[in-house]
């Protein structure tokens, strides 16, 4: 039989089976046995001699139940490390949540090495997909509608730009969808790239292209401002086919986690929505490692080109420090 039994116990399963059984007094048994009182009186309370556990049975956390699920989640689909999952908690989540507190929460939930919720078929011997074929500078280009705060008079937009290699994104948001919209889009996108843009992949919205906006075979004019914008600065501007909209996947599933954002986050005006997609953003590139990267953050993945290949960059690659920690 599996005895429990703490290290500094003064008494065993023998004596405490003994002090149960006994009928002398509580002072005459301590005298004898050479404990206390409060020991012998613990023990006549009880019908079993095993020690029990020193753990609080109520555990005072900061995090609810909803918000431990909600970080279990991020943890368990985008392979955070503790550390860039303390930045996502704090920013997001729950901004009182310490280090210590959130590693013992996944010690609780079971999750707390990353190495046993990693898939097999990404392991050494099945690595996963990487976009070493692609070089940094193939953008891809999309709008995506807000919702109208209550402090609007009308709904903006989210223009957002993603490095096909790097994953690097670079978000803004605009009052207007409009060809000048884009075009303003456009200049500050190459301005702010730390690589040189060459090909950018757009949907055939009116604010990229005129193609369905001309007779005959429908083909884009080169005519369009957002066309003679991209000549301006050598960029190819291609187009993804009709009804096609998983040809530009890449940065629709980055408009998916946007909507995740819009969807888990109340905001009390229009300048606070910006705010938080535009930290998000920040919090992105910086700091949320990505399956498709091998588990880098889109930094790390422009800082390891930027080695191999440095022609390809127009600025100096730099990490930017996350959120104080210890505030």
């Amino acid at each position: 039989m599996t005895i429990r039994l703490h290290a500094n116990a003064t008494t065993t399963p023998k004596i405490r089976r003994y002090i149960q059984e006994s009928e002398k007094s509580h002072k005459a048994l301590a005298k004898e046995l050479g404990i206390s009182i409060d020991t012998v009186r613990r023990w006549r309370k009880r019908d079993d001699v095993h020690d029990r556990s020193h753990t609080a049975h109520r555990l005072n956390t900061t995090m609810t139940e909803a918000q431990e699920a909600v970080v279990i989640e991020l943890r368990r689909s985008l392979l955070l490390s503790l550390d860039d999952l303390l930045v996502v908690t704090r920013e997001f989540v729950n901004a009182d949540v310490s280090r210590a507190g959130l590693d013992r929460c996944l010690r609780r939930h079971g999750v707390s090495r990353l190495a046993d919720l990693i898939p097999k078929e990404e392991t050494a011997n099945n690595k996963p997909k990487t976009f070493k074929n692609y070089d940094p500078g193939f953008v891809h280009v999309d709008i995506k509608y807000l919702p109208q705060m209550p402090d609007e008079t009308s709904r903006r937009y989210l223009f957002v730009g993603i490095d096909r290699a790097t994953r690097w994104v670079y978000l803004e948001v605009c009052k207007s969808k409009s060809a000048q919209a884009a075009k303003g889009f456009l200049n500050r996108l190459v301005a702010k790239a730390p690589f040189v843009i060459k090909k950018l992949l757009t949907d055939n919205d009116k604010a990229f292209t005129d193609r369905f906006s001309t007779a005959g075979e429908r083909k884009p004019t080169g005519n369009h401002v957002f066309d003679k914008t991209c000549v301006q600065h050598g960029i190819e501007h291609r187009l993804i086919p009709p009804r096609h909209p998983q040809t530009n996947g890449m940065v629709e599933r980055f408009n998916g986690r946007i909507s995740e954002v819009l969807a888990t986050t109340r905001f009390d005006s229009a300048e606070n929505l910006e705010q938080t997609l535009l930290r998000y953003g920040y919090l992105y590139n910086q700091h949320i490692p990505q399956r498709a990267l091998g588990h880098k953050t889109p930094i790390q993945a422009l800082k390891d080109w930027q080695k191999k290949k440095p022609k390809l960059f127009r600025k100096q690659v730099r990490n930017h420090a996350g959120p104080d920690r210890y505030g």
